[in-house]
């Protein structure tokens, strides 16, 4: 019997993943929370959402923390110092 030809045309697992969005995953992360605050879900789809936002939890969690560690590099000064510099928010009734 010969192989199908599919199964060497399978896509590699880097080029099977799609690029991460922070955004969207944010987004997706707040409809997980929505319907399950619902509390209408049946159980089975309510742990599949929970098993999905604790998963967009993480990756959201990780690109932060890399997001964080480029500008703590940005930051560095040549003597190894970092400059800190408080983020103030924007204030909203000032415009």
């Amino acid at each position: 019997m010969a192989r199908s030809k599919s199964a060497s045309a399978a896509p590699t697992t880097a080029e099977a993943a799609p690029p991460f969005e922070f955004e969207q995953s944010i987004a997706e992360l707040e409809a997980v929370v929505t319907r399950l605050e619902q509390g209408d879900v049946p159980l089975e789809e309510a742990l599949a959402s929970f098993e999905r936002g604790i998963a967009l939890t993480r990756a959201c969690q990780q690109a932060l923390t890399q997001a964080e560690q480029k500008v703590e590099l940005l930051l560095a000064r040549a003597d190894g110092s970092h400059a800190t510099v408080p983020f103030d928010e924007p204030d909203d009734e000032a415009e």
